[in-house]
């Protein structure tokens, strides 16, 4: 790393080998950034430095920030952290907390004081709090006190964690007494622009967590790609969404704003039932938030008056042609869909405006290049539905960990999910590679059918995964969650499966349904195929 700000030297001493990194492309001039660089400096200094300090920033149910007023408040915490917590640049710090404005204090002080951040979930239970503290060798932590109970069972779990301290718990020694003794006068770490700032940890439904790390440039490359290149937000706009800030899809709804002088609702509960309070209350412009809860919003906007929207992005998983239509003919608005992951850090692939077709994800942004593969990774035919291979400003590397070698090859990163693009270039999502359920012979894509059975308006949601099949090796199995009104029974079932083999190739329609009051999800809200492919097998076990 070219002249790194760390004493502490355990993010590089743990990237990969150069050799096994993704080529990183920098040539377009919006991706080039100085050699020293801290991020904060440009989403948040700069501001205050250029006499904007009174504007507006940050918005939340506990009070609003100006710019210089987060200034202020991210300067003494990182005092607190050089200071009392005795950090120095390139200590690892785990933040956990669910959205509120300290966590997003906390999260700007840790880059500012030139640590690594490390956030967290808020669901996650001791043992997978443990995990990260060990794999990262964390010794501070600084935790929301709401969230103390699972915290206090991970201490035993992570003996090297050496200070843990809160803050919302009114204690002489709670984070707050320790911020008003602090100063308000901090100089930015002079890190380097490829420093590692943040391990961003995997959900791990598919085996142990993989810590991605990402450095300062990183973050302003997300903001100076989808959302400078596609989004193109305005001074005016005031950014709200669903997203935990420890899933980078959230760092959208701060980073982006931030680097163009904007502002930002954080609320703590912003389920579908949450949102569309806040967007009146807060007069949000753009949301961002996953599919499934697009659709769950639906029937509610009639009860809040949401016209300050202006602008809605959809990522976490695939959106379905059924739900943007749905909320196009709603509000007038077309989601801007989205593919991204947490080694890249955010959105590659997407498209806005005018340049949306309904169905595809988009195109590749600027300063991107994708293609699709096989699975020896050469480049299929057009309209063949292959591997997404990837690569960019931004790529995979995982902290310390064999599976490097899977999601790197040749330079290319391999998100792991099948696309086909067709001939202008329009990426179209068919299944995660391991999604794709085989059954005699045929390839069927599960969150097609999940599209087919959405288009219904007897389906709140569903899921779809292949089921073991003695005669077919495997059959389409849907798990649906019934609107209202429509009672689950034997009867709606078969009128399902007979709206999905209208809808798409009758080999592909759902041959078992079964209704469920609850899909299993994620912390950040994306549907849980593992669980249900492991319920499917269980079913299928005990059937036989």
């Amino acid at each position: 790393m070219s002249g790194s700000a760390h004493l502490d030297t355990f993010a590089a001493d743990n990237l990969p080998p150069r050799e096994l990194w993704p080529e990183i492309l920098r040539t377009r001039p919006e991706f080039s950034y100085p050699e020293r660089l801290n991020c904060v400096v440009p989403l948040l200094d700069r501001w205050v430095a250029e006499g904007h300090g009174d504007e507006p920033c940050l918005f939340s149910p506990d009070g609003d920030l100006t710019y210089r007023g987060l200034f202020d408040l991210v300067n003494r915490i990182c005092n607190v952290l050089t200071g009392e917590l005795g950090m120095v640049a390139g200590n690892r710090l785990l933040l956990r907390s669910a959205n509120n404005t300290w966590m997003v204090a906390t999260y700007l002080a840790g880059l500012k004081a030139g640590l690594v951040v490390v956030a967290t979930m808020p669901l996650l239970r001791a043992s997978e709090i443990a995990y990260p503290i060990n794999k990262a060798r964390i010794s501070v932590a600084l935790c929301d006190a709401k969230l103390a109970d699972e915290m206090e069972k991970a201490r035993p779990l992570a003996p090297g964690l050496g200070r843990l301290v809160y803050w919302g718990s009114d204690g002489p020694d709670g984070l707050e007494r320790m911020v008003e003794r602090a100063s308000p006068v901090f100089e930015p770490a002079d890190t380097a622009a490829d420093d590692i700032c943040l391990i961003a940890f995997t959900s791990g439904t598919t085996g142990e967590p993989k810590g991605c790390m990402h450095a300062h440039s990183d973050m302003l490359a997300i903001c100076d790609g989808f959302s400078g290149m596609i989004l193109k937000p305005e001074r005016r706009d005031r950014f709200i969404g669903s997203a935990p800030f420890a899933f980078t899809f959230g760092l959208g709804i701060v980073l982006f704003p931030m680097r163009i002088g904007a502002s930002f609702v954080v609320v703590e509960k912003a389920g579908p039932d949450d949102l569309p309070p806040a967007i009146e209350r807060f007069r949000a412009t753009i949301c961002f938030t996953a599919p499934t809860a697009y659709r769950a919003m639906i029937p509610k906007l009639g009860q809040y008056d949401l016209s300050s929207l202006r602008k809605c992005v959809s990522a976490g998983e695939a959106l379905p042609r059924g739900t943007f239509d749905a909320w196009l003919a709603a509000t007038g608005m077309k989601l801007i869909d989205g593919i991204g992951g947490t080694e890249v850090l955010h959105i590659y692939i997407s498209a806005a405006a005018d340049d949306i077709r309904p169905g595809s994800t988009g195109r590749v942004i600027p300063g991107y290049d994708a293609k699709i593969v096989d699975d020896e990774g050469r480049e299929v035919p057009t309209g063949t539905v292959g591997r997404l291979a990837l690569r960019g400003p931004i790529g995979c590397r995982y902290l310390s960990d064999p599976r490097q070698t899977s999601y790197v090859r040749d330079g290319w990163n391999l998100p792991g999910d099948s696309f086909r693009v067709d001939a202008d270039g329009y990426f179209w999502y068919q299944a995660r590679s391991d999604d794709m359920i085989i059954s005699a012979g045929y390839n069927i894509a599960g969150p097609e059918v999940e599209a087919a059975l959405l288009t219904h308006p007897a389906v709140q949601e569903c899921g779809v995964v292949g089921a073991p099949d003695a005669d077919r090796g495997q059959i389409v199995k849907a798990y649906v969650v019934a609107a209202p009104g429509f009672p689950a029974s034997a009867a709606l079932a078969e009128e399902l499966q007979r709206h999905a083999k209208d809808a798409i190739a009758p080999y592909k329609y759902p041959r078992a349904i079964a209704f469920l009051p609850a899909l299993p999800k994620t912390s950040s809200g994306k549907l849980q195929r593992m669980e249900l492919r492991r319920r499917a097998e269980r079913e299928a076990a005990h059937a036989t």
